[in-house]
């Protein structure tokens, strides 16, 4: 595969199959939703380290989920509709709520140490599951490269008194 070509290409019939709540929209929604979710935070390339895995297209139809259901139109139930009331434009979650005379604050990030892209991701259900599934590929691995010293002098071998000297 060369570095062009995407490793997963979408097909609605199988995120339909692993998320039915979504069987309601088109193909070419669904189609929609993925390029947004690939092209925003899921990689859909060959370097990401899910794909060696072999998880990356599970990982990537959580992320088109997760766009879907806060984007897509809902029916008079909420459920995802190709057609029906816009979505919501109210982002983040809710922080405080009243019900007399209705009063409603969201946040996005729940603290200074919060990631935006975990904060982001809270939001739906899809998007929880996606984080957890993630999570060991956002730990840091450093390997330090060996540094090479071309005619180094090794600490010690010069000092008066060792090695005979």
């Amino acid at each position: 595969m060369n570095g062009t070509t995407p490793p997963v290409v979408f097909s609605f019939q199988t995120w339909v199959g692993l998320f039915s709540e979504f069987s309601a929209l088109t193909p070419d929604q669904g189609a929609a939703y993925f390029m947004r979710a690939t092209g925003s935070f899921a990689a859909n390339s060959c370097s990401n380290p899910a794909n060696a895995d072999g998880r990356l297209s599970y990982l990537l139809y959580l992320a088109t989920s997760h766009v879907a259901w806060l984007a897509c139109p809902k029916d008079a139930n909420g459920n995802p509709s190709a057609t029906g009331t816009a979505a919501s434009p109210l982002v983040g979650r809710i922080s405080q709520a009243a019900e007399g005379s209705v009063n409603l604050t969201l946040e996005l990030e729940a603290g200074a140490d919060t990631n935006q892209l975990l904060a982001y991701l809270s939001q739906t259900k899809y998007g929880q599951e996606y984080s957890a599934a993630i999570a060991s590929y956002r730990t840091a691995r450093y390997l330090a490269r060996p540094t090479l010293v071309v005619n180094g002098i090794y600490p010690g071998t010069w000092l008066p008194g060792r090695w005979g000297t």
